[in-house]
C-alpha cells in the first residue's frame, strides 16, 4: 500500500477535529504550525470551517500525521458524526 492509498482511505479531518485535537494537546496554533509545516493562518482558517476545510498542498494530511503521532485518533462514521480520541500520557509509555 502506498502513502497515497493510505491518504485516500483515511477519513478527512474536519476543522472542529483539528481544533479539538490541538486543545487536547494544549498546543497553540503556532505550536501546531511549527510541528506540521502548515502556516498558522491556514490552521486558524481550517479551524473555523464546519466540516472538512478545502485544502491544497496536502496540508490536512500533514496536520493529521503530526496530531496522530502525539496519540490523537480521529473518529468518524463518515456520515453524521466525528470526534477526537486521545491517549492518556501514561498510556503512551
Amino acid at each position: 500500500m502506498t502513502q497515497t492509498d493510505t491518504q485516500a482511505d483515511a477519513p478527512l479531518v474536519t476543522g472542529k477535529q483539528i481544533r479539538a485535537a490541538r486543545g487536547a494537546l494544549n498546543w497553540s496554533v503556532r505550536q501546531l504550525a511549527e510541528r506540521s509545516g502548515v502556516g498558522a493562518a491556514t490552521i486558524t482558517r481550517y479551524e473555523t470551517v464546519d466540516g472538512v476545510p478545502q485544502s491544497r498542498k496536502d496540508n490536512l494530511h500533514k496536520l493529521r500525521v503530526v496530531l496522530e503521532d502525539q496519540g490523537i485518533r480521529f473518529v468518524s462514521d463518515r456520515r453524521f458524526s466525528c470526534g477526537v480520541l486521545f491517549d492518556l500520557p501514561s498510556a503512551r509509555g
